[in-house]
């Protein structure tokens, strides 16, 4: 792969999703990690809601022109991984395979809108 700009978008709000916007680490041969927070006002947000993308369904990851959400976001994530450190080890470990990153996404998504609403944050428009 192509050494290239690699954007998150994701929740800032949502505790579990700001902590792994944190925890991630790129392989620097893949490219530099840039994160927007998805409640910003901020173009690609636009571009994303006009894919029909819903970012209170999973992240985003844009490499190129290329997007990623939910399930595959994760999944390239751990797949351009550094592997540096127990956290990065495990998420490359749990959610390299696609079988594995489809089956435990919708328990993530849903322990995250579950901490949203007991935070009393709401959704994003």
């Amino acid at each position: 792969m192509k050494k290239d700009e690699i954007i998150l978008v994701y929740d800032q709000e949502c505790p579990f999703c700001h902590n792994y916007s944190q925890l991630i680490r790129i392989n620097k041969d893949h490219g530099k990690l840039v994160m927007i927070n998805a409640r910003d006002d901020h173009p690609l947000i636009k571009d994303i809601k006009k894919l029909g993308l819903d970012l209170n369904q999973g992240m985003v990851v844009k490499i190129s022109e290329q997007y990623y959400h939910g399930t595959d976001a994760l999944n390239i994530l751990a797949l351009l991984s550094s592997r540096s450190g127990l956290f990065n080890k495990l998420n490359y470990w749990c959610f390299k395979s696609k079988i594995l990153s489809t089956a435990l996404y919708p328990l993530l998504r849903s322990g995250r809108n579950l901490v949203l609403k007991l935070l009393g944050k709401s959704k994003i428009t």
